[in-house]
């Protein structure tokens, strides 16, 4: 989906890092039970659908894909489209629990547990979910913007995604008195508090990230294939889900420095 050889680097050092924890203290599966459960529903969704005939198929995309006409008057006319003023709202972020195929949910599952883990550990479960639910939105809105009036439905969870992927970068890849992937920054990183945005951009692991990840949904846009789905890439919403992801960070964290806690300057 996105930038594999950095995203592959992050995910290495996550591994790298419950290798070398204590494995008294390491349960089987190190995945928050939120991440599980959202996984879960996604790939059951997937099913239903393949389960269902193509017409109830079609009326679910109706339903719950996002598609930019339907909030243009001049493509479809009041009553085409099903849900009403309420699919206006709820369309925003139902679209990211529909995918095209097993392939589609299952890497957007992979990308899921990798960069989702680390966030939901220090979000925790509530917040954790609007954030998704947030980031999914911020996705379908900038899609919005640059696709009005397309007729195409959008569908795929890669818009929160890419938020959680840029909410990683907050903390995981510029953590405050750690070096990049010791053992024991991923144990730790998730209850350190984060460093300012500006001193974050400054960091080169993270500039190296973002501009790889940006030149490939780019790529995408100019027509490079994606080798996922037969569907176009919406790459928009991507860029729109990392935003939202990188820059509302602040508004879901809990952990906030102390005024006098000088342990992590530097």
């Amino acid at each position: 989906m996105l930038a594999e050889s950095v995203q592959g680097a992050y995910v290495i050092g996550v591994l790298d890092a419950t290798r070398h924890a204590d494995p008294r203290h390491q349960p089987i599966f190190n995945v928050p039970a939120v991440i599980v459960v959202l996984a879960v529903v996604l790939v059951a969704i997937q099913a239903v659908r393949a389960l269902v005939g193509e017409g109830i198929d079609v009326e679910i995309l109706a339903l719950f894909a996002f598609i930019p006409a339907r909030f243009d008057p001049t493509v479809f006319a009041d009553g085409v489209l099903p849900g009403g003023s309420g699919a206006d709202v709820w369309t925003f972020v139902t679209y990211a629990f529909l995918h095209a195929d097993f392939m589609h949910v299952g890497i957007n599952t992979l990308w899921l547990l990798a960069f989702g883990s680390p966030v939901a550990r220090r979000f925790g479960a509530a917040r954790f979910v609007v954030f998704f639910l947030f980031t999914a939105a911020a996705g379908a809105g900038l899609h919005l913007l640059t696709h009005a009036g397309e007729p195409v439905p959008m569908i795929g969870a890669s818009a929160a995604v890419s938020g959680c992927m840029a909410a990683s970068l907050r903390f995981m890849f510029a953590t405050e008195g750690y070096a990049a992937w010791r053992p024991d920054t991923a144990r730790h990183a998730v209850h350190v508090p984060a460093q300012p945005l500006t001193r974050i951009l400054r960091d080169r692991r993270v500039i190296s990230f973002v501009v790889v990840w940006f030149a490939i949904n780019i790529a995408f846009g100019l027509g490079a294939p994606s080798g996922i789905a037969s569907g176009t890439v919406a790459w928009e919403a991507h860029i729109g889900g990392f935003l939202a992801g990188l820059l509302a960070f602040p508004l879901f964290d809990p952990v906030r420095r102390a005024p006098d806690d000088r342990r992590y300057a530097g």
